[in-house]
């Protein structure tokens, strides 16, 4: 669960990670209100689970509380990376010297938690890794031993920090680890974490709780709901309105899979034929001809997919079923955009015989059928 950067700044204030004055705002008139609040220039921050805001448009800054009201009913209902923005930070515009990024994310090859930190925030820790790695910083947390603050601050002082500076920048490193540990963080981070007259601030703040972990945090229960609408796409909401399990990519080869694992290697084997997968949409095991073709529907009616690529293993779901579920589909939306299947199974022949006569091309292998729809696509 993704935690907007305002719900995050309220459990790091709880951390006594120190945070931007402000509030959040629904209305222009309440971005007012919290920009008086504020008592000078503030930043007016959209409200959304995507990064790189900033570029976007989506933080501008206002000197008045008047134009505080003014920016905040310009990015109000406004949509920006396909969300739609409902909800504003107003926060103080601090005055920054530098920016430093942290952030605590959970190493799966080591099985523990790992601290990156770099004097160099404000822009993607993947950016500066590939740029100047030399500036990234590192520590594995021993699992056991936990962070100790002589770690801390050997990770300040390699940031090129003493004194002072250094007993401070090492206790937000502290608190941001018992953030992660005991909201069971699957990745927390501060970018950047300004630099500023008064000390260390947070000028941006990331929360992602694992889901599994919910049950131990009652506190989040409104607040899952909340973050779970605003993370889904108008196409995601959509497609879970029509009861399917559909995550929405960046390409242009449609993907449908019946379950979880099988749908997550086409979308492996598309992109390791050069292709680029538009979503995930797993029909799950057991699906009747009338989900099938619900699934295939919403698929085709996605302007931004070129071809379709369909990957069966019929087992309790028959591949006879299966094939008249895309022909169905087809014909009801009227497409002609490329469909190549791959079935398997229960009923294979049958399957095959009825996608043949609609058309269809029914190839063997995933690997085969994968590089085809890329071939006829025009990628690879």
């Amino acid at each position: 669960m993704k935690l907007l950067e305002y719900l995050a700044k309220q459990v790091f204030r709880k951390f006594e990670i120190p945070t931007p004055r402000g509030g959040v705002a629904e209305t222009p008139y309440e971005a007012r209100e919290a920009a008086e609040a504020v008592g000078g220039p503030v930043a007016v921050k959209a409200q959304l689970p995507v990064g790189g805001r900033g570029k976007a448009g989506g933080i501008l800054f206002a000197d008045t509380p008047e134009e505080a009201a003014g920016v905040a009913g310009r990015l109000l209902g406004s949509r920006l990376k396909d969300f739609e923005i409902t909800k504003v930070l107003v926060e103080e515009k601090l005055g920054i010297k530098k920016e430093l990024y942290v952030g605590i994310i959970v190493d799966r090859r080591s099985r523990s938690y790992a601290i990156l930190a770099s004097s160099e925030g404000g822009v993607d820790i993947e950016e500066v890794a590939r740029r100047a790695p030399e500036k990234i910083v590192r520590h594995t947390v021993d699992p056991i031993g936990g962070l100790r603050p002589y770690h801390a601050r050997l990770i300040a002082k390699r940031l090129g920090y003493s004194g002072r500076e250094m007993s401070s920048l090492a206790e937000i490193v502290l608190r941001l680890y018992r953030v992660a540990l005991e909201m069971d963080a699957e990745l927390t981070e501060i970018n950047p974490l300004a630099v500023t007259e008064a000390g260390f601030v947070a000028a941006d703040a990331r929360l992602n709780v694992d889901n599994n972990s919910l049950f131990r945090h009652p506190e989040l229960a409104e607040v899952s709901r909340v973050v779970e609408a605003s993370e889904l796409s108008g196409r995601e909401r959509e497609a879970r309105g029509l009861g399917l399990t559909y995550i929405e990519l960046d390409g242009d080869i449609g993907v449908v899979g019946n379950g979880a694992g099988l749908t997550m290697a086409t979308i492996d084997t598309v992109t390791l034929n050069g292709g680029r997968p538009a979503n995930f949409l797993d029909l799950g095991g057991g699906a009747s001809a009338e989900r099938i073709g619900a699934g295939i529907s919403f698929i085709l009616s996605d302007p931004r997919v070129k071809g379709l690529f369909v990957n069966i293993i019929g087992g309790i779901t028959r591949c006879d079923e299966m094939a008249r579920g895309i022909v169905d589909a087809r014909e009801r939306t009227g497409s002609n955009k490329t469909i190549v299947v791959r079935m398997s199974g229960t009923n294979e022949a049958e399957g095959r015989r009825i996608l043949g006569e609609a058309g269809i091309e029914a190839l063997d292998t995933m690997e085969g059928a994968a590089e085809r729809v890329v071939t006829l696509v025009g990628g690879g």
